[in-house]
């Protein structure tokens, strides 16, 4: 397989474009009600230790990724095992997130459309984008970055009128248990981060994986705190917790002299170009794990057949929109917690351990 080398920037872009993207219609951590700032801010530096825990891994093992660290950590066998395990996360991730952006798109604009033409004309251009490869999608993802975070900013400068200062007051006046619901929920987000352990192999720099990581969580940070934050202050947190796509329904209030309007296509787009990414990565991650299993020489060939399977999937998965919700609120914590947490953490001991007995 052709050495496929991301520079610090490109893989900054495609964690910060891939998730930011993903997250801009949603208000983030929601529970914890007016506190949303508070509760992104702690957790924030909540999920640090992990960070650190998936850029050790990578730092230990340069020029390999956490499939290949993996079978060196727990040998063939066991570890082709857990491999099939990340094989049915990215898989069963990709298909929900395309869920997500068919049931979006029907929502607010082609309602007439069956979801699953939706889900197909997406899934044709992710699987292109994987057969490119993730150097293709480094660079594309670094251009498009600029021009979602500029989009970004003006669309919170055109709301600025819109404030109402009293909708994230009193401070810290909600009860405790709110807050740190508030704070796991955002928690579990940022920590899905994990899975571009699966897609990164190759840098520039031994020591580019802790950068590429607070870098990412910084950016993620920054704008999820400037959504959520421009929501709360526009629509109040009764409205966000009726409406599916809140950050939507708040672009709908820029009205510049009659003039200026009908703006939230473009939150529209950051979102489609997020999930544009995330879906490649994941498709990318499902492909790579089929081929270390397998023990083929390429990922590329699989991207095809692996798209298929996801929209089959995808087109089953959920009853509902309110059935997709349901369960990314009430199940996904849990569902995925152990593969974003504790098996790096697991991954990582054994790791130092043989580093050390190694030495």
């Amino acid at each position: 397989m052709r050495k496929e080398v991301l520079s610090n920037k490109q893989a900054i872009s495609i964690i910060a474009i891939s998730l930011c993207g993903s997250f801009s219609i949603f208000t983030t951590g929601v529970d914890a009600k007016r506190d949303i700032w508070i509760a992104i801010l702690l957790a924030s530096f909540l999920v640090i230790p992990m960070m650190i825990v998936f850029a050790r891994i990578q730092y230990l093992y340069p020029n390999k990724d956490l499939l290949d660290i993996i079978q060196i950590c727990f040998g063939k066998w066991i570890g082709k095992g857990i491999i099939v395990i990340l094989i049915w996360y990215t898989y069963f991730w990709a298909s929900d997130v395309l869920f997500n952006l068919g049931t979006f798109i029907e929502v607010v604009s082609l309602s007439e459309t069956p979801r699953i033409v939706l889900v197909i004309f997406l899934s044709i251009l992710c699987c292109w984008g994987v057969k490119e490869g993730i150097e293709v999608l480094g660079r594309w993802s670094e251009l498009f970055l600029i021009v979602n975070i500029c989009m970004t900013i003006i669309i919170i400068f055109l709301l600025i009128p819109e404030f109402k200062i009293n909708n994230i007051l009193p401070i810290l006046n909600e009860k405790n248990n709110f807050l740190l619901k508030g704070v796991l929920s955002v928690a579990d987000l940022y920590l899905q981060i994990a899975v571009f352990m699966i897609a990164f192999s190759n840098f520039k720099e031994k020591k580019s994986s802790y950068k590429v990581y607070f870098t990412g969580l910084g950016i993620l940070t920054l704008f999820t705190l400037g959504i959520s934050l421009v929501n709360i202050l526009v629509i109040g947190i009764n409205e966000i917790t009726t409406n599916y796509y809140p950050t939507y329904t708040t672009m709908t209030r820029i009205d510049i002299g009659n003039v200026l309007q009908r703006l939230e296509v473009i939150i529209g787009a950051i979102f489609v170009l997020g999930i544009f990414v995330k879906v490649s990565i994941l498709i990318l991650c499902t492909s790579k794990g089929i081929m270390k299993v397998f023990e083929l020489t390429d990922y590329r060939f699989l991207a095809t057949p692996v798209v298929l399977l996801i929209i089959n999937l995808s087109y089953f998965q959920y009853d509902s929109a309110i059935h997709y919700f349901e369960f990314n609120i009430e199940i996904w914590p849990y569902y995925f917690f152990p593969i974003q947490v504790i098996l790096p953490v697991i991954v990582l001991i054994v790791a130092e351990i043989k580093n050390k007995l190694s030495l």
